[in-house]
């Protein structure tokens, strides 16, 4: 995951402002290639194509209702591997987690690569690793152990109902 991206302006097919960040939306015209966390004084930017334009509806609907479905078409940059954990993220039902370890059970492959490909996630929110957690903690999130990640993670897993009270703080 893309943590508190600085890249320039043109680059993004939009900026939409959330209550926890600015989030810039990439586009390559037809499926969203990146969904980034941009820093909370970034100014939004109005969609450049339509498909940019549906993801941000999305992503306003999602505010609105954690439980509304993304559908924009995605096309996340990774490998086979990232490709296989991305995929399990979103089956993850909103108002649930994972703990790494059990994703890296489903997958054969150890905690620590998955936590490698959450990290990697290029489309954030709607490939939703903010509902991986540490067997007996809330876990990192963007590569991160404290301070603004761990609040965005807080505030996305309270608005999708999840009690982050029962992890220990970290």
């Amino acid at each position: 995951m893309k943590n508190f991206s600085d890249t320039l302006p043109e680059v993004w097919s939009a900026r939409v402002r959330t209550p926890f960040a600015v989030l810039g939306v990439r586009s390559n015209g037809t499926h969203i290639t990146d969904i980034a966390f941009l820093p909370r004084q970034s100014k939004e930017s109005a969609p450049t194509d339509a498909v940019s334009a549906q993801a941000v509806r999305e992503i306003l609907d999602y505010l609105v209702d954690p439980h509304s479905c993304f559908s924009v078409p995605i096309m996340p940059h990774g490998t086979p591997f990232q490709q296989r954990v991305w995929r399990a993220l979103q089956t993850i039902p909103c108002g649930e987690t994972r703990a790494y370890g059990a994703l890296a059970a489903l997958l054969k492959t150890a905690p620590r690569a998955v936590g490698g490909a959450c990290g990697a996630n290029p489309i954030v929110l709607i490939i939703p690793c903010h509902r991986v957690r540490g067997q007996h903690s809330l876990g990192g999130f963007m590569n991160a152990e404290k301070g603004d990640p761990l609040y965005i993670k807080r505030w996305l897993l309270a608005h999708e109902g999840v009690a982050t009270d029962e992890f220990e703080h970290q």
